[in-house]
């Protein structure tokens, strides 16, 4: 059965790639940096469950001393100028678009057709892992179909792949650490721990207390993880199943909603959420870093505001 082993094995060895193109790359006088950083990120989706959890944790321990003592560097992939896409956009057009539009199609198809394809009884692909497989499915036939349409080397694909993921640099793996430290959090507790300080510092008698801790602290615990689907089952645990629902019997789909908004907030406000706030900005290329975090903040705090005043008048209706 096709599922998530194989994605990985193909993961893996985009990132193999890139640490070997790395590597060879002269011009940057960080090359062995990035080669030892995606190498080792490759290590761990190739041997992720060979090499165990101590195994894991010192691999995750070494990427982070790489990206923490500044060993990752912009490389100079061997991919077009700026002139010759000025030149391929003016030739081609509209058509360069179709590579991208070609990607969201075939996952719905492959997601709907995969889960109903059957062998001899046997599902071919992991329903569970549907929707992954055909992301995965897509991005190979995109890649081909880039390099057939507009006549690029073979191995373009991957070149600009590192370009890419040399401009985002150790960001780029940061949605997945924060998804891993939100599951440690709550099998460790901490909404508990949450919930406790909440009911020493709050005054639990006030319905509008709890409903600003609650929004509050989805926002802040979401700056401080990176992740709103993180900090959610943490704060959830902690104030608002005790006290927003429990104590004041809140409407829990009111609650849990506007909770996740008021968690959504917190994205717009924190570097931890890389994909949506680090990324766009290392791909523009712009010189300040957190300019889309700082064009985003004031809409940030007027909407949690707006979430907390919802919450109050609409949860205990």
């Amino acid at each position: 059965m096709i599922g998530l082993p194989l994605v990985y094995l193909l993961v893996g060895f985009m990132f193999t790639a890139f640490a070997a193109m790395s590597a060879g790359d002269k011009a940057n006088p960080k090359r062995f940096g990035n080669a030892a950083f995606w190498g080792l990120f490759a290590i761990s989706f190739l041997f992720g469950d060979s090499l165990g959890d101590l195994g894991n944790g010192f691999l995750v321990v070494a990427l982070a001393l790489l990206a923490g003592t500044g060993r990752l560097g912009v490389g100079q992939p061997a991919t077009t100028t700026g002139e010759e896409r000025v030149q391929m956009a003016q030739r081609f057009g509209l058509k360069l678009f179709l590579p991208a539009l070609l990607i969201p199609v075939i996952v719905l198809l492959g997601t709907f057709a995969f889960k109903a394809l059957t062998w001899n009884g046997q599902h071919v692909v992991d329903p569970k892992q549907a929707t992954l497989v055909s992301l995965a499915l897509a991005a190979i036939v995109a890649a081909i179909l880039a390099q057939r349409l507009f006549g690029q080397p073979a191995t373009s694909p991957l070149q600009e792949g590192r370009r890419l993921i040399d401009l985002v640099g150790w960001a780029a793996m940061l949605p997945q650490m924060l998804a891993a430290l939100g599951a440690v959090f709550a099998l460790a507790g901490v909404g508990q721990t949450i919930g406790d300080i909440t009911l020493a510092i709050t005054p639990i008698d006030s319905r509008l207390a709890v409903v600003v801790a609650y929004c509050a602290g989805m926002a802040l615990f979401t700056v401080m993880m990176g992740n709103a689907f993180a900090a959610f089952p943490v704060m959830t645990a902690g104030i608002g199943l005790p006290l927003v629902i429990g104590r004041f019997g809140g409407d829990p789909a009111v609650v849990c909603a506007i909770g996740m908004l008021s968690g959504f907030c917190g994205t717009l406000l924190t570097p931890l959420a890389a994909n949506f706030n680090l990324v766009p900005a290392a791909l523009l290329q712009l010189k300040n870093r957190y300019a889309v975090i700082q064009a985003q903040a004031p809409t940030a705090v007027l909407m949690l505001l707006i979430n907390m005043v919802l919450m109050y008048v609409l949860a205990f209706r």
